[in-house]
Parts: structure tokens; C-alpha cells; sequence
């Protein structure tokens, strides 16, 4: 499976998950745009339409991109990526990151892509992801019931219902 991340370099270097995965020899990292994967789906937080089961073959055929920079400084970041067709954001979790541990929405990189996998159905990919952090199982059984909601729903506009009842109680 194709994984990319663009990198801000906006991060601390010692805490950056996808420093970490990419030395782990799970994602390779990319610093300019041309060199993102045509097709690919790109996890952008601004993205009116979620990640869902109906993207799983996309990923398979074209890969996943994840935008890495500072939550700070994310809607500058994510706005070079309005030219990507197939952007999608992430419905409702918690992370379990040390840098913003139950928080939710504030998902580190790996968060993201591992949720992103278990939401389209590649659950082993999530799980092996996420055994790359001590506290990375730990988001897995955090967040478990929402991504299992969200890996039956149909298509996005199942994810966002089933996100926003949710939250609505």
C-alpha cells in the first residue's frame, strides 16, 4: 500500500510520527507537491467529505496522503492542497498521542492514516501502524466502537451521521 506524507517541517523531530514511520519503512516522506501520488486520497482536516469504505479501492489502487505540519499552522498548510481531487477528511476521535492525549480531532499523522485504514478496511494495516507507538494500540481500543461504526457505514454521508449522532448524544 502506497502511504505518502508531505512534510511541513513544522514539528518537533524527536516526537514526529511520521519521521518515526518512515524510518520504520511504512510511509515514505515528501517535501514538494509534484511529488504526491495522482489520484491518491489526501487526509485534509478542511475536507467537506469523510474518509469512508466507498474510498478503499482508490487507496489500493492510487495510495494515501497525509499532510504533516503543526496543528497551528495547518489551514496555511492544508490550503496547497486545493488542487487534490480526492480530499477527505477524518470523522470524530480521540487521540491517544502524548502531545494531545484525549483530545479529540487532534489527531498526530499516524493517528490519521492508522484510522483512515481501519475506516476503509484494511484494519491489519491500521494495527500495524499503530504498533509502531507504545501508545499506539491504545488509540485502536480508545477510539474502537466509533471506527467500527464508521467502517460499516456505506459511504461518507453514513460517517458524518454517524459521527454527528454521536456527538449530538
Amino acid at each position: 500500500m502506497k502511504i505518502v506524507a508531505y512534510h511541513a517541517e513544522q514539528c518537533d523531530p524527536k516526537k514526529c510520527t511520521t519521521i518515526k514511520l518512515a524510518r520504520k519503512d511504512k510511509l515514505k516522506i515528501v517535501n514538494h507537491l509534484n511529488r504526491i501520488p495522482k489520484g491518491a486520497i489526501v487526509l485534509n482536516p478542511f475536507s467537506e467529505k469523510s474518509v469512508s469504505r466507498e474510498d478503499q479501492k482508490n487507496i489500493k489502487d492510487n495510495g494515501l496522503v497525509a499532510i504533516d505540519c503543526s496543528w497551528k499552522k495547518v489551514e496555511r498548510t492544508s490550503f496547497m492542497f486545493k488542487t487534490a481531487k480526492y480530499h477527505r477528511s477524518l470523522p470524530y476521535l480521540v487521540a491517544s498521542n502524548p502531545t494531545n492525549y484525549g483530545r479529540p480531532c487532534i489527531l498526530s499523522t499516524a493517528e490519521a492514516i492508522a484510522a483512515t485504514f481501519y475506516i476503509v478496511g484494511f484494519k491489519n494495516i491500521a494495527v500495524e501502524i499503530m504498533s509502531q507507538f507504545k501508545w499506539g494500540p491504545h488509540f485502536l481500543k480508545l477510539n474502537h466502537e466509533l471506527l467500527e461504526a464508521y467502517y460499516r457505514a456505506e459511504n461518507s454521508m453514513e460517517v458524518v451521521k454517524i459521527q454527528n449522532e454521536f456527538i449530538g448524544g
